[in-house]
């Protein structure tokens, strides 16, 4: 039988732009590894799925030159990914008054004007990402969320590309058993980590509803979640929030590659939040066009992140 959503035509919306951006590049953020089924680029088409609240979606965006945007998008989640098309890829972001000030960062805001901080609203879904993510190479945590979504990840509504896969629901990540997390290489302390935000469900998406732009307190209610630290709750800002401000500090490389371009050498995390301070409210641009820029090349000798297969365990 076919698929209701599969026959029936996309919802679309043609969205003009104020400013230059570029969607490519501020959605990459977005994308959890090479492998990621939520997540496809075909030249300049890019294919995204996502969980609304009203339901699973599938969306095409086409960007024709930076000032325009057409986006389709099928599944009961169509309507409402429509209607935050602004927000998601970047145009509601405002660099107002950021002044790059280094060398290396006003190179890489030259070559990356249209770079924005996208805010997609799914807290659950990035806070889930940021948990598998914990304490991990990201090789693996990527393997790890593709194989989950595999497994559990519902079909993707549409003519989306084979193999694409939805967001599983949070009563689904709920019920995922402790031999499936083994499986997928999450060890079990992350594992419990994402079942417990999952078991807030909609409480959690519910956080961005409450409390608006106010970053700090969706933080807050995030960071009361057992497991949830200061890291996860800054990429769940990065992805869902639009926080331009919001910096992961505890990641692993961040604080050792911009302490090699701002002072030659790595920093640690209290060196990094004093770096950044004069970049209030735009930390996060800078770290993302520090890590965009060729003129950068990080020392990489040294401790790495060891690879463990948690599967062999």
């Amino acid at each position: 039988m076919t698929d209701p959503s599969e026959a029936a035509p996309p919802l679309t919306r043609e969205l003009e732009l104020t400013s230059d951006v570029d969607v490519m590049l501020t959605l990459t953020l977005l994308r959890r590894g090479a492998g990621d089924p939520t997540t496809r680029r075909d030249g300049s088409v890019l294919w995204r799925t996502s969980r609304m609240a009203t339901g699973p979606v599938t969306y095409r965006l086409h960007q024709p030159h930076r000032r325009l945007v057409t986006a389709e998008a099928w599944g009961p989640g169509a309507a409402e990914m429509l209607d935050g098309l602004p927000a998601l890829v970047g145009a509601e972001d405002d660099p107002t008054g950021f002044d790059p000030h280094h060398p290396i960062v006003v190179d890489s805001h030259r070559r990356h004007p249209g770079l924005r901080v996208p805010r997609t609203g799914r807290v659950l879904e990035a806070l889930i990402g940021g948990v598998i993510e914990q304490r991990v190479v990201g090789l693996d945590a990527f393997a790890a969320w593709r194989r989950l979504h595999m497994r559990f990840g519902d079909p993707a509504p549409g003519p989306a590309p084979h193999g694409m896969r939805v967001f599983p629901t949070a009563e689904t990540w709920a019920s995922i058993p402790s031999w499936e997390w083994h499986l997928a290489g999450v060890d079990p302390q992350r594992a419990r980590t994402a079942q417990a935000c999952a078991r807030l469900g909609r409480q959690v998406d519910d956080l961005v509803t409450a409390h608006g732009r106010d970053h700090a307190a969706v933080v807050r209610g995030l960071r009361s979640i057992p497991g949830v630290g200061v890291w996860t709750a800054a990429e769940v800002g990065i992805r869902a929030l639009g926080d331009a401000d919001a910096v992961s500090f505890g990641d692993f490389h961040v604080a050792k590659d911009i302490g090699h371009v701002l002072a030659g050498r790595p920093f640690d995390d209290a060196e990094l939040a004093e770096a950044l301070e004069r970049w209030r409210p735009h930390r996060q641009r800078v770290v993302r066009l520090i890590a965009l820029s060729p003129l950068v090349r990080p020392e990489r000798r040294g401790p790495r992140s060891p690879r463990v297969d948690h599967r062999a365990i």
